[in-house]
């Protein structure tokens, strides 16, 4: 069973890591979705404010006619390749602000619920000519050349196109009274990016949904899993207490059982029964197994009470004479072992309400539990005090308790050790009794273990 309950752990770790990477892997393909189709809106939105607004196109238009004429004048060599590229620097900066303008008051009738920014860079600048190509710009990325457009950082930007301008230019350049023509092509090759603010925050925003009903169906299966696992070994636990708990209750039934048949038939031998002391001596012997076994038995009745149904019979108690009695009555039904104990009782004239007869099975279960779970010499020491509550302290040098199962001493059935059940004999119902006892005085029992060195039970009752 214990090899299955693994297997099952497992089974269901491995099902859970592949339902996390089919979820992980379908909510990533969503993402790259969502992100393709956001990009694409604000694409389509940059391209028609590029392609069909007059103001935009009127200042492409004054920077293309100024930078074709500059070029001219180096084509017709009066002019070096660095001033072309400081001058067109110059214009598209003086024209730069009335772009963004231009550009934004676009964008605002859009009615975009993001911030997008928008820029062009140069890639190439390439004059044809009969002799050869000759390369004005060229692209460095490290350092992008901004034609027009905002500035932003382009570790965040998005690619939207490439854009080619080709011409063929014939013109006649005159400078300071002296006439050139030129001839030439021009490939002026820019590209255009955007860069919107929190796109990744926008994109999960209208995800959230999706987001949430993954987490909630994940969190659930989570959930079944582990209550299904938990309810699996809750129940084996159940089932091994009821195997337990039938393999004790039927040794303990067995001795009681095993001296009555023997004293019935020395009572059917004859002589025997002629000597009536011989006789009194067995009745009185079937006598006591008898009570043993209704004992056994009001054991099991009882003990099944929950501290809701225990009815109390409170009465007000001087503890000092109490204790004193209780300990004098169980020392005098201990003779099995070597034991001392000891006493502290700082309570002789304080009284507390308590039930004295069910509040005495609750001590003697602990007493009871000391001398069982010990070796051959035992020592007990009870302190007695009253602060705010009335607290009883038992210590004794067993064998202790396990830390993993100080937690279940108090259950039902449960007896530290149950793999070897008849070492000591009981049915796992004291403690279990005597935290309900304890709970129907309102009170609360505690217990603090070291295995080989002893255990020791702290209870506290409310004085009134």
């Amino acid at each position: 069973m214990v090899k299955k309950i693994h297997r099952l752990i497992i089974a269901s770790v491995f099902g859970l890591i592949a339902l996390s990477v089919i979820q992980g892997y379908l909510i990533r393909n969503t993402y790259i979705l969502e992100k393709e189709s956001f990009i694409n809106k604000a694409n389509e939105t940059i391209s028609r404010i590029d392609d069909y607004t007059p103001a935009v196109d009127s200042i492409n238009e004054v920077w293309q006619t100024i930078f074709i004429n500059t070029l001219d004048k180096y084509e017709a060599k009066f002019i070096e390749k660095e001033t072309v590229l400081k001058r067109l620097r110059k214009i598209t900066d003086s024209l730069n602000t009335s772009f963004i303008k231009e550009y934004n008051k676009e964008l605002a009738t859009k009615n975009l619920k993001y911030n997008l920014k928008f820029h062009k860079i140069i890639k190439n600048i390439v004059v044809l000519d009969s002799v050869k190509n000759d390369t004005i710009f060229k692209e460095n990325r490290a350092i992008p050349y901004r034609l027009l457009g905002n500035e932003f950082d382009h570790n965040g930007e998005h690619q939207i196109s490439n854009s080619l301008w080709h011409t063929d230019r014939s013109a006649s350049v005159t400078v300071n009274g002296e006439n050139k023509n030129v001839t030439y092509g021009l490939n002026f090759e820019t590209q255009d990016y955007m860069n919107i603010d929190g796109w990744q925050r926008i994109i999960l925003g209208n995800m959230s949904l999706l987001l949430l009903l993954s987490f909630v169906i994940f969190a659930f299966v989570i959930g079944l899993l582990y209550y299904s696992i938990k309810s699996l070994i809750t129940q084996k636990k159940i089932a091994d207490i009821k195997t337990d708990f039938v393999n004790n209750i039927t040794h303990e039934l067995k001795t009681p059982l095993a001296t009555l048949s023997l004293a019935t038939k020395i009572l059917k031998k004859e002589p025997v029964i002629v000597a009536s002391k011989a006789a009194e001596t067995t009745v009185d012997t079937i006598e006591r197994q008898n009570k043993r076994l209704q004992n056994l038995i009001d054991q099991v009745l009882n003990n099944s009470l929950g501290y809701r149904e225990i009815q109390l019979k409170k009465e007000k108690i001087m503890m000092g004479d109490y204790l004193s009695t209780v300990l004098d009555d169980f020392l005098i039904s201990v003779n099995e072992k070597d034991v001392h104990l000891d006493r502290n009782i700082s309570v002789s004239t304080k009284t507390v309400l308590i039930d004295p007869f069910f509040f005495t099975t609750a001590l003697y279960n602990i007493l009871e539990n000391a001398i069982k779970y010990s070796n051959d010499s035992v020592r007990i020491n009870l302190t007695a005090i009253c602060n705010k509550n009335f607290k009883i302290t038992i210590q004794d040098n067993g064998i202790g308790i396990s830390k993993g199962n100080q937690p279940l001493i108090f259950d039902k059935f449960f007896r530290e050790g149950n793999k070897e059940v008849h070492n000591v004999k009981g049915l796992g119902l004291g403690l279990y009794y005597t935290n309900q006892i304890i709970l129907a005085h309102k009170g609360t029992i505690k217990v603090s273990s070291i295995k080989e060195k002893g255990t020791t039970f702290v209870i506290e009752i409310p004085l009134h």
